[in-house]
């Protein structure tokens, strides 16, 4: 049985490939060619279709959102999934838009706050850290756009191939893409080379591959620590931001916290305020997270509840301390 499981997997990956590349292909050759109005109507148009035919993702979003809420009136639930499908659409088709003219799109398409210009006037260089949430395709480039040399880092999608066509039109205004296998090195060198980063940490990553346990919404979830680790080493600031979608189609990078290398000496503790902080703008905008991913499917194993009581209850320590002191 499992290994038919296998062979099934394989023959769907293989016979998704074609339209992968066509869906790629199709990017590069209509969003490239359209202005922003043009691209924001295609990508409302490809969501309701998205929305209309992906079950198991729509299963994923109304899970998700029971985990975060309790009981919402359907209606609303509905609305916040469909909005879901719309941002995650309009952000995938901001990363094709910018292959052309980058610079200038960009430009177009997003502004920095006030506070996040000061912020990376100030400190280069930086770990800027995010969620999927809002257009987070824009936010390196924004940061780029500030005059920060980014490096972010990607996962594979589909083929190799693929993989390496997405990257090089994430890489048009600049910024440099790192594959999420074996980014290390990578990261490191660059971050101690006077480079910033830009990380998502809202998915998934094993133990073994260096995430940590924290609480999201109330439930033990696994991410990375990749954020705090390499602020500690490079002695660097952090800040953590999303991109607000305007009503004019566009996004503004507004700042949610802001730490200090000294913070990142608690790694544990500040992965969990990076959670933190994304829960707090994912409470009040839902339907700009990307809800159909399962981010709540996977529950720690005995020593991983261990570690994670073991860890709040240090946090909590330190905080009576504080109090007392």
């Amino acid at each position: 049985m499992a290994k038919a499981g296998k062979r099934f997997r394989r023959l769907k990956r293989a016979l998704r490939r074609p339209f992968e590349w066509l869906g790629i292909g199709l990017g590069y050759l209509v969003f490239t060619n359209l202005t922003h109005k043009g691209m924001l109507r295609v990508c409302d148009f490809v969501s309701a279709v998205m929305y209309r035919f992906d079950r198991k993702g729509r299963d994923n979003a109304h899970f998700n959102l029971g985990v975060m809420f309790g009981s919402l009136d359907p209606k609303r639930e509905e609305l916040i999934v469909r909005g879901s499908y719309r941002n995650m659409a309009r952000a995938v088709g901001h990363a094709f838009w910018t292959c052309r003219n980058a610079v200038a799109r960009a430009r177009k398409a997003g502004e920095m706050s006030p506070r996040g210009a000061a912020f990376l006037s100030a400190n280069k260089p930086a770990v800027t850290v995010s969620g999927h949430i809002g257009c987070w395709e824009i936010l390196s480039q924004l940061a780029y756009l500030e005059g920060h040399q980014m490096m972010s880092v990607a996962k594979d999608i589909g083929t190799g191939a693929m993989t390496k066509l997405l990257m090089k039109a994430r890489m048009s205004i600049g910024q440099e893409i790192v594959p999420a296998a074996g980014a290390f090195r990578p990261l490191m060198a660059g971050i101690k080379a006077g480079k910033s980063l830009g990380l998502l940490v809202d998915q998934k990553v094993k133990p073994a591959d260096g995430g940590v346990w924290v609480r999201f919404f109330g439930q033990p979830v696994s991410v990375s620590a990749a954020p705090a680790f390499f602020a500690l080493k490079a002695k660097a600031p952090t800040i953590v931001a999303w991109s607000r979608p305007l009503k004019d189609g566009r996004y503004r990078c507004e700042v949610i916290n802001t730490y200090t290398a000294d913070d990142a000496k608690d790694v544990w503790g500040m992965t969990q305020r990076c959670l933190t902080d994304l829960e707090g703008v994912i409470r009040r905008h839902p339907g700009c997270w990307v809800l159909n991913y399962h981010a709540f499917r996977r529950t720690p194993k005995p020593e991983g509840v261990a570690k994670l009581a073991e860890n709040e209850a240090k946090a909590a320590e330190r905080a009576a301390k504080g109090v007392v002191e």
